[in-house]
């Protein structure tokens, strides 16, 4: 593989360099940031400021991942490059997680003893299952089943108990009483997988301003072929696929005080945006805290996304999850009656410390993309057209991670995830009408864009939006309500040339 010339180290010692080099503007910006000097803060809000000038890139704004950003070849395995400042021991660790990631398990007990513990019931047999070349997941084609799409599970709260412990945030929601959280729909030889769904689809039109039409496909998932009897009458059902897997240890890295400070809950600066920040426990402490990974920001880190995944998805168990039967619940026997894949000689759990360390380790180094065609007159228009639509109220284009950062590679580099890991309102044609912890059904987090316009390279496909049903990246903003309505519909005004201007900026992220 040929790199494009350039060095991620250099460029962020150079980083260094200018943030040093430029002059402080503002007398105390920045003061939730403990992490930086009063000098680093003024110097850190004037990088961090919109640009005003749309006829050339901004410094560094190729390198959209800092230092670590991969500046190899765009092909299909664009999004699976270790960070490009990753020491030569991380680069090692990182390959043995991109190993354990691949993994396949097996149904126990299998004569490959190491990989023992799949399921019994299960969505993928490994983490790549769903995010295939660690990119973005979709729906299933005509007549293949669901992967790297499935269904959430809930119902609304049935006891004094369920209601307190949402209230305490020591659930997000409250299962579905037989088929737990997560609708599964592979099982091991012997057992029944959960079920089958269909997806038929409702077509919208909508026109755009030059004569254009669009036409929307909304999805109506209809679950059929229950393996363990009927569903709780009220249960909520909301689809999901795998997002991509891009920059996850820089976006941990942001300092939680920048997340918070773009939060307006109340909107009490009018501007009808009103995010707001999801506040879930964090396992390793049971502590309140930021919400920043998943469609509704209900994990506080990598590692606790990771066991989540481990134990919904595939049903192994972790130190962090410890149940060996995954999301199999204490009503569905069969499942709990057949043999699981903790063994003594490999330690507690089927996927113990160190699996779960190389697998949080990989997934926190995944390096984001360098931009294409940042200098490109088309793009440029395109990145103007953002701004001026409003599109920065929610994807927020620019931040410098913390000097406090677990990882030296993470630590006070300039990233561009345009997203402010806020969670809202997008609307009625967005809501999947299942509350999970502060989201209700109307609220997602703003996903990061960065890497977005490698999606058909490396996945092979262009659907976007938590469900996958937008079918291109104007079907995927035409989508926008709630909140986004604004924006949306200044990008339904723009003429035909400077709406294809705003898609080629999207696809340069």
């Amino acid at each position: 593989m040929k790199p494009v010339p350039g060095s991620g180290a250099v460029l962020g010692a150079f980083l260094c360099m200018w943030l040093a080099a430029e002059p402080a503007f503002s007398a105390d910006p920045l003061p939730h940031r403990n992490d930086l000097s009063a000098q680093d803060r003024a110097k850190v809000s004037k990088v961090l400021s919109f640009p005003t000038d749309f006829q050339r890139a901004e410094p560094f704004e190729l390198m959209q991942g800092g230092a670590g950003t991969s500046q190899s070849r765009p092909n299909r395995d664009a999004l699976s490059h270790a960070n490009a400042n990753l020491t030569f021991e991380e680069q090692h660790l990182f390959k043995v997680g991109n190993g354990l990631f691949k993994k396949l398990w097996a149904s126990s007990p299998s004569s490959t003893q190491a990989s023992d513990g799949l399921g019994p019931l299960y969505n993928a047999r490994s983490c790549q299952g769903c995010h295939l070349k660690d990119g973005r997941g979709r729906p299933p084609r005509e007549g293949d089943e669901a992967v790297s799409l499935f269904l959430r599970l809930s119902i609304p709260p049935q006891t004094e108990d369920q209601r307190q412990a949402l209230t305490q945030k020591d659930i997000l929601s409250v299962p579905e009483p037989t088929y737990g959280g997560q609708f599964q729909a592979f099982a091991v030889p012997g057992l029944a997988g959960e079920g089958r769904f269909d997806i038929e689809t409702e077509e919208i039109v909508v026109p755009l301003n030059g004569g254009e039409t669009a036409i929307l496909q909304r999805p109506v998932y209809n679950i059929r072929d229950l393996g363990f009897g009927d569903m709780h009458p009220e249960t909520l059902v909301s689809p999901r696929v795998a997002p991509p897997m891009s920059g996850l240890g820089l976006i941990q890295a942001i300092h939680p005080g920048d997340i918070e400070a773009l939060a307006d809950p109340e909107d009490l600066d009018g501007d009808g945006i009103s995010g707001k920040v999801s506040r879930v426990r964090d396992p390793q402490t049971d502590d309140l805290t930021i919400g920043r990974f998943g469609w509704k920001a209900s994990n506080p880190t990598i590692r606790a996304q990771t066991a989540g995944a481990f134990s919904g998805d595939i049903g192994i168990s972790t130190p962090d999850k410890p149940d060996n039967y995954g999301d199999c619940t204490e009503a569905q026997t069969a499942c709990r009656e057949l043999p699981h894949g903790e063994q003594a000689k490999l330690g507690p759990t089927e996927a113990p410390d160190p699996v779960m360390e190389l697998v949080t380790f990989y997934s926190e180094n995944l390096a984001v993309p360098a931009r294409r065609d940042v200098e490109d007159p088309e793009v440029l228009r395109g990145k103007q057209a953002f701004y001026e639509a409003g599109c920065t109220s929610c994807h927020q284009p620019k931040f410098v991670t913390s000097r406090d950062a677990n990882n030296p590679a993470h630590r006070f580099q300039l990233i561009w995830p345009y997203s402010d890991f806020l969670l809202h309102d997008m609307g009625e044609g967005l809501e999947d009408g299942r509350p999970v912890g502060d989201a209700s059904g109307r609220e997602w987090r703003t996903p990061p864009l960065w890497g977005i316009g490698l999606t058909e390279t490396v996945n092979n496909h262009t659907r976007f939006l938590h469900d996958g049903r937008a079918r291109n990246l104007l079907e995927a903003v035409l989508w926008h309500g709630g909140e986004a309505q604004q924006a949306r519909d200044a990008v339904v005004a723009l003429s035909p040339a400077d709406r294809q201007s705003l898609l080629r900026f999207l696809e340069s992220l």
